[in-house]
């Protein structure tokens, strides 16, 4: 082995000396301006905020900063670690050291420090150290392709705004832009309407074309980042925009938690367009290179798909039957009030959980390299059904209506417990058949290094993605209903 010149050493042991000491630095810059901006936007005194978004920033650079090695990982990262910095301090420390025995009430009173913390500090902070190591570590990323970006986001973008047509043209009802007030109905409000989601969708693939690996992690990647422009977009910009008075209440946001429901809806939807043609765009342009293609049976592992999941998703309905009887949720499950209610509901619920064992088999399969990942992977596939479930679709099947009110979240709170722990049981019974299939094929040299590029590798956003996503996605229920 060849030993490198000794100015070569040098030169490159001071290149990571520089680049130790500038990702803090550009952290601790960058988050003592937003801390500067939250306390003029919230009216706190300047020093307060100053000091928390420097030290914020600060850490983060100096902890976090090696993970973020594109735009769209340091964005998760940042936002993730800010919202942890509101659950530890000011909704968490807080309360206790006042001696407060109204925890709720008090988060619900810091709910405006939690939209200062994502969009002042973990949005800024995480950016500016995600495009300098995008740039610090592209030789050690896989090639980005901005065409591919910036068309299946924009096309997955418009699509997943056309989910809400129906409620646009009847009930002059616009998600993406609730923030605004009263919208008129018009063509000019709706092209405003398509206009977001196509800059949302293509700012998706922008930010998280390698990052997203298969339709569970779009969907995953694609709820995060709506939730994240639900305070972007309808709690700050919108508002700004509108000249009006910027309002980051608790009440305020309860007013707008039904366009909270339409961005979770919406981004999961952007998820799946965009995992479907960015899979296009490398079927039709990649792939097809015949120095590019891979033997592999599709179909093969389509049925597997389909046949651990239903395995799996069957064992977790059996295991999340107690809590969903507990709570009296599986009567309402089969929609029927007859002395036999609770025994059809049952059925119902095994056989409805077995269809969605289905759909994370095809989703999820090979996000998850060991049994913790995989159950992270299943409390947000859980939560996602709780959204889609009882949230949207089966008010939707009885009764033809969706309540997305937050006194209709609060009614439904004991369920969500129920689909965290179906989530949980369908992933691990899911990967422990998935595992023992891929051993077996880890023996066959030609087909090891395939299966193992399957898998989701180490040091992937996913962690950032599940506190952020999963965090937000249960809180914002239980605080603002």
């Amino acid at each position: 082995m060849s030993t490198p010149p000794p100015s070569t050493a040098l030169h490159t042991q001071a290149g990571i000396g520089a680049s130790v000491w500038f990702e803090p630095l550009l952290g601790l810059m960058v988050g003592t301006l937003g801390g500067m901006s939250a306390d003029i936007l919230l009216a706190n005194p300047l020093h307060q905020g100053i000091w928390i978004g420097a030290l914020f920033g600060l850490v983060f650079g100096r902890c976090f900063a090696s993970r973020c090695t594109s735009p769209g990982a340091g964005l998760i990262w940042g936002v993730s670690c800010a919202f942890l910095l509101w659950v530890v301090f000011p909704a968490g420390m807080m309360p206790l050291l006042g001696r407060s025995t109204t925890m709720l009430r008090d988060a619900r009173e810091r709910f405006p420090e939690l939209v200062a913390y994502l969009i002042c500090l973990g949005l800024p902070v995480g950016m500016a150290l995600g495009i300098y190591g995008g740039v610090h570590y592209s030789a050690h990323r896989p090639q980005f392709r901005w065409g591919r970006a910036v068309v299946a986001g924009g096309i997955a973008g418009v699509i997943a705004g056309l989910i809400f047509s129906r409620w646009m043209y009847e009930g002059n009802f616009f998600p993406l832009l609730a923030g605004m007030g009263q919208p008129q109905a018009g063509s000019t409000t709706v092209i405003l309407h398509f206009g977001v989601a196509l800059w949302i969708g293509a700012t998706f693939g922008l930010l998280f074309q390698r990052d997203v690996r298969g339709y569970g992690s779009s969907m995953g990647w694609g709820l995060g980042y709506a939730i994240l422009w639900w305070f972007l977009g309808q709690l700050t910009l919108l508002p700004i925009i509108s000249r009006m008075p910027l309002d980051w209440s608790a009440s305020k946001g309860a007013d707008l938690f039904g366009s909270l429901v339409g961005h979770i809806i919406y981004g999961l939807i952007l998820g799946v367009m965009y995992a479907t043609f960015d899979r296009f765009w490398v079927r039709l342009f990649i792939q097809s290179d015949p120095l590019n293609r891979e033997r592999g049976g599709p179909g093969f592992r389509f049925l597997r798909s389909i046949e651990w999941g239903a395995l799996a998703g069957l064992a977790g309905g059996l295991v999340s039957s107690p809590v969903m009887l507990a709570t009296g949720i599986l009567p309402k499950v089969a929609g029927l009030d007859t002395s036999f209610s609770t025994l059809l509901g049952l059925l119902v619920h095994l056989f409805v959980s077995s269809l969605l064992g289905m759909s994370f088999g095809l989703l999820f399969r090979g996000e998850a390299s060991s049994l913790g990942l995989g159950v992270s992977w299943g409390w947000l596939f859980g939560m996602i059904w709780w959204y889609l479930g009882p949230m949207t679709l089966l008010p939707l099947l009885l009764t033809g209506v969706c309540d997305w009110s937050p006194s209709a979240a609060s009614a439904l709170l004991p369920s969500l417990m129920g689909h965290l722990i179906y989530g949980a049981a369908t992933a691990l019974v899911f990967l422990l058949l998935e595992r023992r299939y891929t051993r077996w094929l880890l023996l066959d040299r030609r087909t090891a290094a395939r299966e193992l590029r399957r898998l989701r590798p180490a040091g992937t956003p996913a962690p950032a993605l599940w506190l952020f996503a999963l965090g937000i996605g249960v809180l914002l229920p239980i605080l603002l209903g």
